[in-house]
């Protein structure tokens, strides 16, 4: 029996544009998991990286078809009871299924009152974004995904019941191939943090589901480490999505 590849997807997670995004990724979902408490977590997608690490949720399962999955489903229709979860991690799995609707509705459908749902995408507005938009690459990952902006991700999850509770966006350097070309650009991250924060490569969202009538006190989402930034709360402007910079004292 041969063994399982790793996906097109997980691949170029190795690559130099990967690792340069995958660095500030796992920091984002670090943050976001780590307060999260409960007794069951999912992660949907890339199960070879480790989007759950920080969490203390005691049970976590790779739901997938990919090698490395240790529960094998589509992430459309999860083998999970209603109100079972309190944890749910979609790293870049939106972008690539052509159902990104019956996803969040099976997330919805998994979660606990208040549980938490963690998302990552591609920022179509974005350099990341306008090299998609070269005829040539749209068949190479990740521009043959299909970028989900970050308001029309908001709006479904809104119709769904959640309540966005943090985002923040990243990789502000163009997506050079090579890594030291992505170094020399390192002094953009800062820059677009301050000047351009809705123009990131790429995108971490949290939003948690919230029941009617229903609210529950839980701890503040915090990043206690000084090296980290957390994911920020986020506001609705007329012109779009502000994410609000935290103040430290």
């Amino acid at each position: 029996m041969q063994p399982e590849k790793k996906s097109i997807q997980s691949q170029w997670f190795e690559t130099s544009r990967g690792r340069y995004v995958l660095t500030w990724e796992q920091r984002q979902f670090d943050s976001a998991v780590e307060d999260v408490f409960g007794f069951n977590a999912v992660q949907a997608g890339l199960p070879e990286i480790d989007f759950l690490r920080e969490s203390r949720i005691p049970l976590k399962v790779r739901a997938g078809l990919d090698r490395g999955c240790n529960l094998k489903t589509e992430p459309t229709q999860l083998p999970l009871a209603s109100q079972s979860i309190d944890l749910i991690a979609l790293p870049h799995v939106l972008e690539s299924s052509a159902q990104p609707h019956q996803i969040l509705r099976e997330a919805e459908r998994v979660l606990m009152p208040e549980g938490s749902v963690v998302v990552s995408g591609f920022n179509p507005l974005s350099l990341w974004g306008a090299r998609g938009a070269l005829p040539w690459r749209r068949e190479e990952y990740p521009w043959r995904a299909r970028f989900i902006g970050l308001l029309r991700l908001k709006d479904w999850l809104a119709l769904l019941g959640f309540e966005l509770t943090g985002g923040r966006f990243g990789c502000y350097a163009p997506p050079f191939s090579q890594s030291r070309w992505l170094e020399r650009c390192a002094f953009m991250e800062m820059a677009g943090d301050r000047w351009w924060p809705i123009c990131g490569g790429v995108y971490v969202v949290r939003a948690i589901k919230r029941n009617p009538g229903m609210r529950l006190v839980t701890p503040a989402w915090r990043d206690k480490r000084q090296a980290k930034k957390a994911l920020a709360p986020v506001t609705q402007r007329e012109n779009g999505l502000h994410v609000e910079k935290r103040r430290h004292h």
